[in-house]
């Protein structure tokens, strides 16, 4: 068994880039610790500290960025800002994250404002103190070493912010197309509070959006944002907790629909589009639906991470107006997958290990399938030399299997 560390970001009142930093930095994160990563990045003119501060009652971290003059006025393309952290000596899985966190930044700005991705600049996300609530972030992550990191579904907000392109609507669009995929809610309140570097970040990072996964809750963090909401806490709070995983241990995600209104040839397409996104399985069951019509229960079973972009799939491919998801763990056996030798070409067998210690091996259907088709001869000729030669490997290597579609002699 194997202990996880997880963090879980419950974004009641919004998210930007100093409250995941006040965050961390509430939850345990040493404030020498971030100092001494943010040397390894070649900026200037700055000073990062941090307050205990209280919002609505609730007390919290808010981290200060004092800078010299002009120097938070600076605007960066995407291509500056790679620079310094291709410069930096940062740990390389921090700086592999930042870069990913500036392009997710630079494809919204690209498809808001128009042009190529590389070609976008920054405004308010170049500013020095951005860019340092940002790599002091995926940094925190980093040192304070998350498995997994979760978080609460985001609020879209109304009203107007004021920025370089004028007076724009909440979210602002580049917050909104950072927000496609993510899980949202209306909130009351008429102010921002959702940013481009709190959005970006969690986007990046975050493996699911919704609900707390299980976890025995050890340290809860606030980070305080900048504006005073009336009888309203403006914090993030991070929780986080253990699991315990197992070896085998697996956690999916179940989505499913009834469908009474479609042709039966549209189902082998959607299914090989939900393959093609991910999906680990994908099946229909025949059901009566209401007023007893008969139907299809659509269930597809994929990583959790991937959950929205498949549903946004079986939207576009389907008739269906809404589905049903869920989490649930599973039990995997250990498994590899190897190349044997056949007088028709290669083929990949699939090795489980079995509870005590027995071994199966079986042929990949594909595969088989391609190397008769092109060598024209039968589908189960192809499949039993595989499994002949499987079975000359493992003996091989002095490991006694059992060929999945046959029946040991006693």
């Amino acid at each position: 068994m194997r202990i996880k560390k997880i963090a879980y970001f419950d974004c009641f009142a919004g998210v930007s880039g100093d409250m995941i930093l006040g965050a961390l930095l509430d939850s345990g994160l040493p404030i020498e610790s971030l100092r001494k990563v943010l040397r390894h990045v070649p900026l200037a003119g700055y000073r990062i500290g941090a307050e205990r501060v209280t919002r609505a009652g609730i007390a919290g971290t808010k981290v200060i960025i004092s800078l010299a003059k002009d120097s938070g006025k600076r605007v960066h393309g995407i291509g500056d800002i790679m620079k310094i952290v291709r410069k930096s000596s940062l740990p390389v899985p921090v700086a592999e994250t930042v870069e990913k966190v500036f392009e997710s930044l630079a494809r919204a700005e690209a498809k808001v404002h128009g042009g190529r991705g590389r070609a976008a600049h920054f405004h308010e996300v170049g500013a020095v103190d951005s860019i340092l609530d940002i790599v002091g972030s995926v940094a925190g992550f980093h040192i304070l070493g998350f498995d997994e990191i979760y978080s609460s579904p985001l609020p879209w907000n109304s009203g107007t912010v004021e920025c370089a392109h004028g007076t724009l609507p909440v979210p602002a669009p580049a917050v909104s197309e950072l927000m496609r995929g993510i899980p949202v809610y209306q909130h009351r309140i008429r102010a921002e509070m959702v940013t481009p570097t709190g959005a970006a970040i969690l986007k990046t990072r975050v493996r699911r959006f919704g609900c707390m996964p299980a976890l025995r809750v050890t340290r809860i963090g606030y980070g305080a944002g900048s504006a005073q909401f009336h009888n309203f806490p403006n914090l993030l709070r991070l929780v986080i907790g253990e699991a315990i995983e197992s070896e085998g241990d697996d956690s999916v995600a179940v989505i499913e629909t009834g469908i009474d209104d479609m042709s039966p040839t549209v189902y082998n397409y959607l299914s090989e589009k939900l393959f093609e996104g991910g999906a680990l399985d994908v099946f229909t069951t025949p059901v009566l639906m209401k007023k007893n019509r008969p139907g299809q229960l659509l269930t597809v079973i994929c990583p959790p991470r991937i959950m929205s972009s498949l549903a946004d799939i079986i939207f576009r491919e389907s008739t269906t107006l809404g589905v049903r998801y869920r989490e649930e763990q599973r039990l995997v056996l250990p498994r590899s997958s190897e190349q044997v030798q056949t007088p028709y070409g290669r083929v990949r067998v699939k090795v489980a290990q079995r509870p005590g210690g027995r071994i199966t091996v079986s042929p990949e259907y594909d595969d088989c399938a391609r190397r008769a088709a092109a060598k024209r001869v039968s589908l189960r000729e192809v499949m039993d030399a595989a499994s002949l030669a499987a079975e000359e490997m493992m003996r091989k290597r002095g490991v006694s299997c059992i060929l999945k579609d046959r029946i040991p002699e006693a």
